[in-house]
């Protein structure tokens, strides 16, 4: 891949490097950048995509939203207009976004807010406080997701959540006893200390005492970790959208990544409870629970916990390249 284009300002670089903050699964960082000195477009890139685990790339795309979500506001942030045109060419489905880039703009303080928890954010798999989830920060989160299109269920009466958990744990089993799923996880959590992706052994987070309500997952042997107690009552969260093309799911992935900085922003932690959403029969099952009419994107655990290291990221030459002509 060439290297960032010499014509490419210290506010595109510094979005750019902003972008490659935001989650992924398996923190595989499916994206690609194409920067000129006054447009980014976001790609997927497939041979990041978990063939296994995301087998429709859905949740790659997520990713990539978020990456979009986080290019946007450090662009906002440094004072550019961005304007953002999702899925722009019919004819190319991996090219999920363009941004371009425009002159002088201020940007609203709430904006600044967020931008100034991009490298902040992390996943944290660790237990959280016993401690109730306030309701201004609840309401802060739904908003956000609002916002972005999107709609956040809370999963907070005991029903719905315990109807979550038994998802959980039926897609949890069934990954466990897959063997290409155990060999893909494998390849992204290796305990090799000079890459740039994957999942390490410090990051995966304990082994949850027995009777706990989510089942969390494993991403090292039970040998490696410790054993630890996790919250009681969890707040679990679902992130919905109206529909499920590309279009949908790399929006779902910009309310994503609002809805992970709002949380930061409050002093909030956030893991994710992905393999419901990694199985056919669990994700039709939920879409269900929360109503029948929504597709859920990603299932969320949020709560009060204590600060984590980052997991590395690639550096923006790698992930990004020039034009190979500027667009008028």
């Amino acid at each position: 891949m060439a290297t960032i284009h010499a014509t490419v300002p210290p506010v595109i670089e510094a979005a750019l490097r902003a972008a490659t903050r935001a989650p992924s699964v398996h923190n595989t960082q499916p994206w690609r950048f194409v920067a000129g000195p006054n447009h980014v477009e976001v790609h997927l890139d497939r041979t990041r995509v978990l063939a296994v685990a995301d087998h429709d790339s859905r949740e790659a795309r997520l990713s990539c939203g978020a990456a979009l979500f986080n290019l946007w506001l450090a662009l906002r942030d440094g004072g550019r207009g961005a304007v953002v045109d999702l899925v722009p060419d019919a004819g190319r489905p991996d090219f999920l976004a363009s941004v371009r880039i425009s002159g002088e703009r201020v940007a609203a303080p709430e904006l600044h807010a967020l931008a100034a928890v991009i490298d902040r954010r992390v996943t944290n798999r660790r237990p959280f406080a016993q401690r109730a989830v306030t309701a201004q920060d609840r309401s802060e989160l739904v908003r956000s997701a609002r916002s972005e299109g999107c709609r956040l269920v809370l999963l907070d009466d005991p029903r719905r959540l315990g109807a979550l958990a038994v998802l959980l744990r039926r897609a949890d089993h069934l990954q466990e006893d897959d063997p290409a799923y155990q060999v893909e996880l494998r390849k992204w959590t290796d305990d090799r200390g000079d890459r740039d992706d994957g999942v390490p052994p410090w990051a995966g987070g304990p082994r949850p005492l027995g009777g706990n309500l989510l089942a969390l997952r494993r991403y090292h042997s039970d040998e490696t970790t410790v054993e630890r107690s996790f919250e009681q009552d969890p707040l679990v969260a679902v992130l919905a959208s109206a529909d499920d093309t590309v279009r949908d799911q790399v929006r779902a992935g910009q309310a994503l990544q609002h809805v992970l900085l709002t949380a930061t922003a409050a002093g909030l932690s956030a893991s994710f409870l992905s393999q419901p959403m990694e199985v056919p029969y669990t994700r039709s099952a939920l879409r269900q629970l929360i109503g029948g009419r929504d597709h859920p994107q990603t299932v969320l655990r949020l709560g009060y916990g204590q600060p984590v290291a980052q997991t590395r990221r690639r550096p923006v030459a790698a992930v990004s390249e020039a034009p190979i002509s500027d667009p008028v």
